[in-house]
């Protein structure tokens, strides 16, 4: 396992457009979307980028840092390559989550970046005996310029990185020991997924 820093991309800089209006500011028990995934993040990493569409700036929380996406609405894989680019030199390990993600458990996140190492560039979750690509966890240093040569290729698509590395991949059973009810898993799409 790499004993560098943590950070963290939150994915920040899509259009909301299943859900009407900017879901990232729908307040969930007192905070909205987007501060209760930054929080969660904050407790497992050092650095916290928020990846967010060009425009103006929106309110976050104490810690986190703004990165404007170069070009609006290119994908979260071109989101993802800003928010690599912007961590701070010394960060290693990432780990990745979406904006709208309201219920992601702290220790499954670090889970996910204690389960880099020396055979693993990523790390995804195990449900219904298939991966997802949110959340993950990345060595910074290999998946930031293979995230870089995909976009360079035209690939857009967040699922392409882990196919490009190397992958751990966390079985069901064990992570849902830090998250019985699969909360981290929820993401927010639609109003009716409040």
């Amino acid at each position: 396992m790499s004993e560098g820093r943590i950070g963290a991309v939150v994915l920040a800089g899509g259009r909301s457009s299943r859900f009407g209006r900017d879901k990232l500011a729908e307040i969930v028990d007192g905070q909205s979307l987007l501060d209760r995934a930054i929080v969660a993040v904050a407790a497992v990493a050092s650095d916290v980028v928020v990846v967010i569409a060009p425009g103006p700036d929106r309110p976050v929380p104490a810690g986190a840092r703004l990165v404007h996406d170069t070009n609006a609405f290119q994908g979260p894989l071109a989101g993802l390559a800003i928010g690599l680019a912007a961590l701070e030199p010394d960060v290693d390990r990432a780990i990745v989550v979406g904006g709208d993600m309201p219920s992601l458990i702290p220790a499954v996140l670090a889970r996910l970046s204690a389960a880099l190492g020396a055979t693993a560039d990523a790390a995804l979750l195990e449900v219904d005996g298939r991966p997802v690509p949110l959340p993950m966890a990345l060595q910074r240093h290999v998946a930031s310029p293979i995230a870089r040569s995909l976009l360079d290729a035209g690939e857009h698509r967040l699922r392409a990185l882990p196919l490009a590395l190397r992958v751990t991949i966390i079985a069901e059973g064990t992570w849902r020991l830090d998250d019985p009810d699969g909360m981290t898993l929820r993401d927010i799409d639609v109003p009716g997924d409040l």
